[in-house]
């Protein structure tokens, strides 16, 4: 309560400064100290906009749910396309291939039980940058965005799942390489212009998604726990771009770690999968339904 009465205070300040500025250039218009004396207020002008969509936002299909108006959960499959991601011990298996076939088996069940609208940001063997697909999260409207992934490590011992959620600071050295290496794809922020109502306001809408990422990711593990084996800390912090960039809460899966022998051959079969999928499908319905609770 009292975190909401902060952002509360925060917002309302915001949108004080922003109405003075308003004002402001308002009377800088009609006093001509804009630069721009044939200027006059609401005089109409002559221009245009164009919005250049990428191809991945086009390509995007939406499971519809039993009712309308169900929220969207947008399910990002990693890797795909030119970038395979990490190999199989047993060298007969990508990380790209086993992400897409999990991804799949996810919104199949989530569209049988018909409670939410799902979409996948790909749903073939095709590339797509962080930005692409962060981008369709946002023209969606997306409520959540999943993104799933395959892990690898040097020591072959390592297994288990991990679920990563957006933070500033990194909880870990090793979350922050992970996040470095999955970043390195591209670094695309906001190429808007910006000033301070907008950072400020943006600055309060990305802690309310860090906290209800945060809030997600823990409950997943909940549901997860004693079904899916976890890594001894399953729930990690990074600064994601995508995740970041999504706008809506969301967390990147580690379903586990192919680069061992057991955690592979698990993940290469659906009934090995199922576990982890219908506890992601169920936290996905908990959280959604929770947020259109009045």
């Amino acid at each position: 309560m009292e975190r909401k009465r902060r952002n509360g205070l925060i917002i309302c300040g915001a949108l004080l400064a922003a109405s003075a500025l308003l004002a402001l250039a308002v009377a800088k218009v009609r006093t001509g100290t804009t630069g721009d004396t044939t200027a006059l207020v609401g005089e109409a002008r002559t221009g245009g906009l164009t919005l250049a969509l990428p191809d991945a936002v086009k390509d995007v299909r939406v499971r519809e749910a039993r009712l309308p108006g169900r929220p969207i959960v947008l399910i990002d499959p990693g890797h795909g396309g030119r970038d395979p991601g990490a190999p199989g011990v047993s060298g007969t298996s990508k990380e790209k291939d086993l992400t897409l076939v999990m991804a799949q088996e996810l919104a199949d069940l989530l569209e049988q039980r018909g409670r939410v609208r799902v979409a996948l940001t790909r749903e073939s063997d095709k590339y797509l940058s962080l930005e692409e697909r962060a981008a369709v999260a946002r023209h969606l409207h997306a409520a959540l965005f999943l993104s799933l992934h395959m892990d690898s490590a040097p020591n072959p011992l390592a297994k288990g799942a991990t679920v990563y959620s957006l933070s500033d600071v990194a909880s870990s050295a090793e979350a922050a390489r992970f996040a470095a290496a999955e970043n390195r794809d591209d670094t695309a922020l906001s190429s808007e212009g910006d000033d301070s109502v907008r950072a400020l306001l943006a600055d309060v809408a990305l802690r309310e998604q860090m906290e209800q990422s945060a809030g997600f990711a823990e409950r997943m593990l909940g549901r997860a726990a004693g079904r899916v084996e976890l890594r001894p800390r399953p729930h990690q912090f990074a600064a994601f771009h995508v995740l970041r960039r999504a706008e809506t809460p969301a967390v990147l899966i580690e379903a586990g770690y192919i680069s061992n022998a057991d955690d592979e051959a698990k993940l290469m079969t659906k009934e090995g999968r199922a576990p982890l999928v219908l506890a992601l499908a169920q936290a996905v319905e908990a959280d959604l339904a929770t947020r259109m609770t009045p």
